[in-house]
């Protein structure tokens, strides 16, 4: 096929062309935008999970996920300490709490976390070189990239302004901020010592922590010493090493909310879209030239030859439709990040799996199509 009958088809109506790209760009856009956003699910909601310092996590099996997490003894912390792998231990108070915006009074919440300022916890921009400033009393860390409800805080912070407000009706002072960003869970976060912690927990005990954290020596086996605290502590606590931590919240975004489900539902309805609007473009193309694929066939040409000019014109479609999409999430993922501070940007693996699930679509929609063109018997036609 030297000559590309396919592409000089289409071209010969440019409307019928135009609306074919646009649909395909649509399903294209739709795709990407659903996997987009289900990415971001699962990359903000264990933001923590990756940046905190540590080897081995103790977590409650009565908590769902890490933003409302249930009490366990600090005891359990201690007593890990007896293996002879672990260096070092960290035990973190984490508990949603009551954000006054000092600039219009809005309540808000965030979470809030307690910890000993000596520990050098979070690999966070601006964490390492403001936490021995929580050795204050009624002092936080506040996250710069929260959302933006909780009021101009870092901009405030940043101008040299005193920035003095309520959590959970207890006066408290911005000392210092870092950066960790929102995710479908949490809008906003705070870090403050375990001291802090409790004075804004007042009914809360000093021994019981809702994330227990703990380091290997250099060189120490994560899974094997995990397996040896998981035989050797009470049942009353998960032991995990971080890998396992990040699976279990994903799990719970992916399987235990509807959330991880709508957007993986989306993406399927936006291939069944483009599939059904490039069938319909080309049925119609067919539909069009049907005497001439018939006097195709009445020359001598394969039944091959004349489907190959369906195909070639599903792949163009598809190709051409792909890269205007792709254009268009771009921009619409700066904008979104821009309004949710949602980790949402393009990647060469969502970027290909994309460009072969559009290579599917219209591969189907061809497939489809090319059944009357199988059917088609020259005699019947003239």
């Amino acid at each position: 096929m030297r000559t590309p009958l396919g592409w000089m088809q289409l071209r010969h109506n440019p409307l019928r062309l135009v609306v074919a790209l646009l649909g395909i760009s649509f399903a294209v856009l739709l795709i990407m935008m659903q996997l987009g956003f289900r990415s971001a699910l699962f990359e903000s909601a264990v933001r923590f999970h990756e940046r905190l310092n540590y080897d081995i996590a103790l977590f409650s099996p009565n908590s769902v996920y890490i933003v409302r997490p249930q009490p366990f003894s600090i005891r359990r912390l201690y007593q890990a300490l007896g293996d002879e792998a672990v260096t070092d231990i960290s035990p973190v108070y984490i508990f949603p709490a009551v954000w006054k915006n000092p600039w219009n009074n809005a309540r808000r919440s965030l979470n809030a976390f307690g910890f000993n300022p000596e520990d050098d916890l979070l690999a966070a921009e601006g964490f390492s070189e403001h936490r021995h400033l929580l050795k204050q009393q009624d002092v936080v860390l506040f996250d710069a990239a929260s959302r933006p409800e909780f009021g101009p805080v870092a901009e405030a912070f940043s101008a040299g302004d005193a920035v003095i407000t309520e959590i959970n009706d207890h006066e408290v002072e911005v000392v210092g901020l870092y950066r960790m960003g929102s995710s479908f869970g949490i809008d906003g976060s705070i870090m403050t010592s375990a001291d802090n912690w409790l004075r804004l927990f007042p009914g809360r005990s000093r021994n019981e922590i809702q994330l227990g954290l703990i380091r290997l020596r250099e060189g120490a086996d994560a899974i094997l010493v995990r397996n040896r605290l998981r035989e050797y502590l009470p049942k009353d606590v998960l032991v995990m090493t971080k890998a396992d931590f990040v699976e279990r919240e994903v799990r719970y975004w992916n399987s235990a909310t509807p959330i991880g489900y709508i957007f993986a539902f989306g993406a399927i309805m936006g291939f069944v879209v483009g599939a059904i609007i490039l069938y319909q473009i080309l049925f119609a193309d067919v539909s069009e030239h049907l005497n001439e694929y018939a006097t195709l066939r009445a020359l001598g040409y394969s039944n091959r030859f004349v489907s190959g000019i369906v195909v070639q014109q599903a792949v163009i479609l598809g190709v051409l439709g792909f890269i205007p999409g792709v254009l268009a999430v771009t921009w619409l993922y700066q904008k979104a990040a821009a309004a949710t501070n949602l980790p949402l940007y393009i990647t060469t693996d969502r970027v290909v799996t994309v460009f072969i699930m559009t290579l599917i679509m219209c591969a189907i929609s061809a497939v489809l199509a090319l059944r009357k063109v199988r059917r088609l018997d020259p005699a019947d036609v003239f």
